[in-house]
Formats: C-alpha cells, sequence, structure tokens
C-alpha cells in the first residue's frame, strides 16, 4: 500500500504526507478509503476523457474571428488575463455576452424553469446533485413534457452527488425520450462500490436551443434554495449567459456527453443538428470559460487562473467561498498582495454543512487574518464561488478554494470582464457583509483550546480534501 501511495503522490508530497498520517492514525480505515478514493484516475480513463479534445476545434473554428476584438480591449490588467487564459488554456474570448447574476437559488430555479418551458430545439443538462425532491422533481417533469413534445433533451448526473437518488427516478425522463447518462457509474452499478467516487463531476452547466447557457453553484435541491433551516440564509452565485460565450459551454458538455456515452461523434454532426445556432449578442462582456479536472496532470486551468488575477491585483481582492482550504500557492500569491498593498476581503460561511472542512477554512482564515486581510463569517451559508479583482475581473463558477476543486473535481468557471456587471456583484457582497461578522486575529485566537485542536489536526489532512 505504502508503494501505491508513493506511485500515484510522489509529485505532491504534501498529499504523500497527508495519506501516510492517515496510515499512522487508521491504518485499516486508511487502507480502505485509499481504495475508492485515494488512487487516481486510470490510464484508459484518461485516455477516454482526453477525447473531448476532439471537440476544442470547434471554439477555434467559430471564434477566429472574435479574437479580433482583442485590441479593443482597455484596461490593461483586463487584456494581460485574457491572453494568458488564452495562452494557458486555450480558453478563446468572447466579447459580446449579457449576462444575468444569481444571488439566491430560488432566484436561479425560478428562471431556469421558465427557460427549459420555452425551449424549442434542444435542452443540454449537467448537475452534479440532481435530488429526488420538489426542486429536482419539477425541472426533471418539465425535461420530460418537453422531451414529449420532440425537443432534444440530454442529462448528465454525477454517479456520488445523485447517491441518494435512485435510478428510476431518472428512467422517467428516457421512457418520455430523453437520453441520461451517469458520470462514472459504480462497479456493477452498485452505488456503494464505487472506485472513482473521489472523481466526481462537479460542474452545473444547461444549455437551452444553443441560445442561453447556465453556469455556477446552485445545485438541484431544496437546501440550495435556502429551505433547510440549519444552512438558511443560503447565498450562492450563479449566471445566465446570452452571447457568443453560451457555444463555449455547448462546446463543454458535448465533451463529456461523448465521454458517456463512449460514442465518436463528428462536430460537424452537432452543428448540422443544430447544437451551435447563429448568435448575435447583445451585451458587452467579455467571458472565457476554463475547465479542469483530474484528466488533466500537469496544468490546473482554473486555479492558475485564479492566481494570476491575485497576482495582476492592484487595489482589491474579494473572496466569497464555502470552503477556504488554499494550497501553498494560492496562499502565498494573496500574502504577496497584501504585502504590496492591496486590500484582501475574504467571506466564509458561519454556519458550516461540514464540520472538518469548516475547521480547516477558520484555520487558513485565521493565517491569512495574520497577514492582514478582512475575514467576514456570513450569517448562514455562503455557497458562491467568487473572486472579484479591482472591480474589473471576475472568477464565478463551480470551483471552490480548496484541493477537491483545484485537483480531484471535474469543475468549470468562468472569468468575467465587465465592470458595470461586477459593480452589481459587488452590490450583493457590501449587502452580505452588513448581516456579517467581521473576525480579526484577537477573536480567533479566544476560541476554545478543543476548537483549536480541531483546526490543527484536521488541516494535517486539507491535501485530501
Amino acid at each position: 500500500m505504502t508503494y501505491m501511495v508513493f506511485r500515484e503522490h510522489y509529485k505532491k508530497p504534501e498529499v504523500l504526507v497527508s495519506w501516510l498520517l492517515l496510515f499512522a492514525f487508521l491504518p485499516v480505515v486508511g487502507f480502505v478509503v485509499y481504495v475508492f478514493i485515494g488512487s487516481g484516475l486510470s490510464y484508459k480513463n484518461r485516455r477516454m476523457l482526453k477525447r473531448k479534445k476532439f471537440y476544442n476545434s470547434i471554439q477555434q473554428n467559430y471564434y477566429n474571428g472574435i479574437v479580433n476584438h482583442f485590441d479593443d480591449v482597455e484596461i490593461k490588467n483586463v487584456r494581460k488575463i485574457v491572453q494568458f487564459n488564452i495562452s494557458n488554456a486555450q480558453s478563446v474570448p468572447t466579447f459580446d455576452n449579457k449576462i444575468t447574476y444569481f444571488s439566491t437559488g430560488r432566484e436561479k430555479y425560478e428562471s431556469l424553469l421558465r427557460d427549459i418551458k420555452n425551449a424549442k430545439h434542444s435542452i443540454n443538462i449537467e448537475y452534479y446533485i440532481f435530488a429526488d425532491d420538489y426542486v429536482g422533481k419539477s425541472i426533471l417533469e418539465a425535461l420530460c413534457e418537453k422531451a414529449r413534445q420532440g425537443v432534444k433533451v440530454k442529462l448528465i448526473y454525477d454517479s456520488v452527488g445523485c447517491l441518494r437518488t435512485p435510478r428510476r427516478f431518472f428512467r422517467k425522463l428516457k421512457k418520455a425520450g430523453g437520453e441520461v447518462k451517469e458520470f462514472f457509474p459504480p462497479l456493477f452499478y452498485i452505488r456503494l462500490i464505487n472506485l472513482k467516487m473521489n472523481y466526481r463531476n462537479h460542474r452545473k452547466i444547461v444549455v437551452i436551443d444553443g441560445k442561453i447557457g447556465y453556469v455556477g453553484g446552485v445545485n438541484l435541491r431544496k437546501d440550495h434554495l435556502g429551505e433547510v433551516k440549519r444552512l438558511s440564509p443560503w447565498r450562492d452565485a450563479h449566471i445566465k449567459i446570452r452571447g457568443q460565450a453560451v457555444h463555449l459551454l455547448q462546446n463543454t458538455f458535448l465533451n463529456f456527453w461523448q465521454f458517456c456515452n463512449k460514442k465518436n461523434t463528428e462536430t460537424k454532426e452537432f452543428v448540422e443538428q443544430g447544437y451551435f445556432p447563429k448568435i448575435v449578442g447583445r451585451g458587452k462582456s467579455i467571458v472565457q470559460v476554463l475547465t479542469s479536472g483530474p484528466d488533466e496532470v500537469k496544468k490546473k486551468e482554473i486555479k492558475e487562473a485564479m492566481v494570476k488575477m491575485i497576482n495582476l491585483a492592484e487595489r482589491e481582492i474579494v473572496i466569497q467561498t464555502p470552503y477556504f482550504v488554499p494550497d501553498e500557492v494560492f496562499m502565498s500569491a494573496l500574502k504577496t498582495a497584501l504585502a504590496s498593498g492591496v486590500r484582501v476581503r475574504l467571506m466564509i460561511p458561519n454556519r458550516p454543512d461540514k464540520r472538518y472542512v469548516f475547521k480547516t477554512t477558520i484555520f487558513y482564515a485565521r493565517e491569512l487574518a495574520e497577514a492582514g486581510a478582512e475575514i467576514y463569517m456570513f450569517d448562514g451559508f455562503v455557497h458562491a464561488k467568487n473572486l472579484i479583482v479591482d472591480g474589473v475581473m471576475m472568477c464565478t463558477g463551480t470551483t471552490n478554494i480548496d484541493n477537491r476543486s483545484f485537483n480531484l473535481n471535474f469543475e468549470i468557471s468562468a472569468i468575467i470582464c465587465d465592470k458595470d456587471f461586477i459593480s452589481k456583484v459587488l452590490s450583493v457582497f457590501e449587502n452580505d457583509v452588513e448581516t456579517s461578522q467581521k473576525v480579526g486575529v484577537e477573536q480567533f485566537k479566544k476560541r476554545n483550546l478543543f476548537d483549536k485542536f480541531e483546526q490543527v489536526f484536521f488541516r494535517l489532512f486539507s491535501p485530501l480534501m
């Protein structure tokens, strides 16, 4: 077992040490946990996931002309982040997007349900959590109705995220004429025997008629609508896009559809089937779509884009995240920004959903406070994943600031450059500050001894979170 751990994680010493500590404290439990979640993706899975690269050509084919707008970008640091994402992630910028921001799950749910009911051609939907409650049932029923009307409906759901959702729930859509795929299904389709359960499709994507796109943090479950008292109020971040960036979301969905469907489909077939209609954008937001996952060993495009944004900061960095368990590179970038006179404001939940991650978050929040950051604990649960720099660039999507999102999950985030749009998001943040507790170094020090012990103990395993 030790040999397996060294072979898999020798390039990540912090992860290696965490696994060895787990084996030392709980050898039997550690062995079982490693078998299920510790080993990396197999060569076969990595190769199959690489098929998605086949579709990346569609971005270039559709957006060769759009890159000409790059010369129109006036703000120097915006040009730098756009160029960085072109070079580092091959993410083509789009310049004509109109974006709607949802800070609550209820707003997003109602808008999504309306757009699904108005769909004419196709609905492609991919979710980490698609629950068998009134939220999931209402969305599924709407999808079934559209499928019966002849609209092409494709659904991908994550096996682990939907662990509590019975498969018969999704069979209704199949019977109605839709297509359904389970991402990384378990061995023999027995839910609790899944050797790839550590590698989750954490993305939330919806593309309707190839013209309307949704991406962000809100899952299809009632607690994300703020209806679980323990975690209420629930603050989230989700966006609706109209413009050329919708094609980037469509491209991302079809990449995974090909993997789940285990079938090669020519790009031109999807074009001929109407999945990439001509879009005349009516907005002015610059949007780049970034994806990351364990299939990419050498690059972590979303994290690297976030770090680049932090390094470009001149005045202020604003972060909202449910989990703050940064790696050394991310934390070092924030500390460097603070040392350079940049104001850093971090908002985390005051009502945790996972105790061990919350304790680790407090540990790192205190460390950042000691470096000069302002820490706010929202009176509820923050599920938003926002990073805003100087009010001119923003990263939002499904990516938390933790090792799981950076290295283990399949994630998607949008880089948005639009001062007017971002000012609206910042106004939501400022309102949240009013209902948050500002916590300084002294307040962190006053926590009881057992609480501090928990922070230090769980922090040892932060590379596994």
